[in-house]
């Protein structure tokens, strides 16, 4: 008999441990959980630490209390100018109501197909209303700002918090690329041959202004240097004039030293007779100072 006392005490010991096993649950400080009665929402714990739950009958799905990120699929979007390119976007958001996110998303890769598709939506709405120069521009952070404006009035139906909306790439698609490649290409042989072109203009003004600067330049050197030689060639016959007018027998002797160096002279060829009067400075003669001719 008390052996049998023994053991449904022990059954009914298991039976209470087992239960009680069944009706705790934990909290930790990044989760936050959701207490579901046969699949229905019944409340929500977002205190950390033990939760109590009815055994068998109500279950615990737990939810990140930390910033997710959500990275929806690139896109490509035409912009205002026909131009082409790829857009990924990809935003940080937070479940601050699970029960509003479980009625709504019911489930996780649910809420990021659906808010991941209204997130493509928005990015391709706002990007093409701009050009490519506004998206490689200041602009570009309008354009994220006014995503981030309407994400945000979005999420509070899906029990989220959106924290922050981003643009992260914007690329030409590959075909786009090319195009615009060559068209850059062009652009700039174009704008090389202009320049060339500009140079070469440059260069023949500039030749052609050193030409008549040198010219010039020439002209007045020249006529100076005629000025000057005609000035020093005057200053030369005044003063030979003066020293001729103080001392005829220096004239003669002087413009007979003249013509005796004219007898050096290659290719000349004179015949006088030795006892010539043109001889009369070797032959120790002099003339009369009185038969001397100026």
């Amino acid at each position: 008999m008390k052996q049998a006392r023994l053991v449904g005490l022990a059954v009914v010991a298991v039976v209470a441990f087992v239960l009680l096993i069944s009706s705790l649950f934990t909290v930790r400080q990044t989760e936050q959980a959701l207490i579901l009665q046969f699949g229905n929402p019944v409340r929500v714990v977002q205190q950390p630490g033990l939760g109590f739950k009815l055994p068998f009958i109500q279950n615990v799905e737990f939810f990140e209390r930390r910033i997710l990120d959500l990275d929806p699929p690139t896109q490509e979007v035409l912009l205002v100018d026909q131009k082409r390119i790829n857009v990924d976007a990809f935003a940080r958001y937070r479940i601050v109501d699970p029960l509003r996110f479980k009625q709504r998303a019911v489930s996780d890769a649910n809420f990021r197909l659906i808010f991941g598709g209204r997130l493509n939506s928005v990015v391709r709405t706002e990007v093409a209303r701009s050009g490519l120069g506004d998206i490689l521009s200041t602009e570009r952070a309008q354009i994220m700002l006014r995503i981030k404006e309407t994400m945000k009035a979005q999420a509070p139906e899906f029990g989220v918090e959106v924290i922050d909306v981003r643009i992260g790439r914007t690329d030409l698609p590959e075909t786009t690329s090319q195009a615009v490649f060559n068209r850059m290409r062009s652009d700039r042989v174009a704008q090389a041959a202009q320049l060339r072109a500009e140079g070469e203009q440059q260069k023949a003004t500039i030749q052609a202004e050193a030409d008549r600067t040198r010219t010039v330049i020439l002209a007045d050197a020249s006529r100076q240097a005629q000025i000057n030689r005609g000035q020093g060639d005057a200053e030369k016959t005044r003063i030979l004039n003066e020293a001729y007018g103080r001392d005829l027998f220096f004239f003669d002797f002087y413009r007979s030293l003249e013509a005796y160096s004219a007898l050096s002279t290659p290719g000349s060829t004179m015949v006088l007779s030795p006892t010539s009067e043109f001889f009369r400075f070797f032959l120790g003669t002099q003339p009369d100072q009185g038969s001397v001719k100026r």
